[in-house]
C-alpha cells in the first residue's frame, strides 16, 4: 500500500503518476495524518470499473438463479463471459 501526504501530489505529481502507472495500484493521500484521497492511473480505474460491473451482473444472475427465475445456458454464459473478458 502506497501512502503519501496530500502535499506530495502538488510537489511530486509526475512521481506519483509514475508510481500509479508502474504498480497499477492506487496511491493513498493523507491530510493531517488521516486518509483523504485515492489516486490511480486511468487504465487501472477503467479496469476496476469493468470488473465491478461484471461482479454486479454476476450477482444479479446468481440472485435470479436462486429465486428460480430464467437463467442462461452454459453456452450462453460462456459466450457472455468471453465477451466481457475480452473487454477487460
Amino acid at each position: 500500500m502506497n501512502i503519501r501526504p496530500s502535499a506530495a501530489i502538488r510537489q511530486n505529481y509526475n512521481e506519483i503518476a509514475d508510481i500509479c502507472r508502474k504498480t497499477s495500484e492506487p496511491v493513498f493521500l493523507t491530510k493531517n495524518g488521516e486518509g483523504d484521497l485515492v489516486v490511480m492511473d486511468i487504465e487501472t480505474y477503467n479496469r476496476r470499473e469493468k470488473l465491478l460491473k461484471l461482479r454486479e451482473e454476476l450477482l444479479a444472475v446468481e440472485e435470479d438463479r436462486v429465486s428460480g427465475r430464467y437463467g442462461s445456458t452454459l453456452d450462453e454464459l460462456e459466450a457472455y463471459l468471453d465477451d466481457v473478458i475480452a473487454e477487460v
